[in-house]
């Protein structure tokens, strides 16, 4: 009786309770890591190490699990399985920190007066210059700098009066000033002045 409790809890441990610790170790190191990726090149050098070194821990603990199971398959679906879904997660989460700031470039034909006092009224910065399109036709070129958390506020604006308006958006890695929506809302304008890696003593 003893024998046969033992085996079946063995048996448990091996098919069951094991590909699953492995598959979330793996969701979270890969996790990890991504965040630890996206900290590397927004230069953000005292975070970066400490993601790594957890995510080294847990990747070594994974492993050693799989070393010592060779004979089960199990885990190494559990270990793929993990991967994909750590992937998957870290950019999730990367979506919901929204770290840093984007330039989005919106090209406007017409009248452009309304939108414009609308923009600075929201304060958001934006810099026009005058171009023309492929066609021949005369455009506003309106460039932003943006908080990547207030991205989804400043295309709503922009649809409202160009629903099929064309823009693109890009990541700034560093930025030196800019005109910025207040953090708070007694603020009238936020002018954020950040010194540049290669400007630091």
């Amino acid at each position: 009786m003893l024998l046969s409790i033992l085996t079946s809890s063995a048996w448990w441990f091996t098919w069951i309770v094991l590909p699953l610790l492995i598959f979330l170790a793996r969701v979270a190191d890969v996790s990890i890591g991504t965040l630890r990726l996206i900290f590397v090149s927004k230069g953000l050098k005292r975070i970066a190490p400490i993601f790594g070194f957890f995510e080294v821990i847990i990747w070594l603990l994974a492993v050693a699990q799989i070393m010592q199971h060779l004979d089960n398959w199990l885990c190494y679906i559990a270990y793929g399985a993990g991967f994909a879904a750590g992937n998957y997660i870290g950019m999730i989460m990367e979506e919901r920190i929204a770290l840093g700031n984007v330039i989005v470039r919106t090209f406007l034909k017409g009248d452009n007066e309304e939108f414009f006092n609308k923009v600075k009224e929201a304060n958001y910065g934006m810099t026009v210059v005058d171009a023309k399109g492929s066609t021949g036709s005369d455009l506003k070129v309106v460039f932003s700098i943006i908080r990547r958390k207030e991205v989804e506020g400043f295309i709503e604006l922009l649809h409202e009066y160009y629903p099929s308006a064309f823009y693109t958006i890009e990541e700034i890695k560093a930025l030196s000033s800019g005109v910025f929506r207040p953090a708070t809302s007694t603020a009238n304008t936020l002018i954020r002045k950040t010194k540049l890696p290669w400007q630091r003593k």
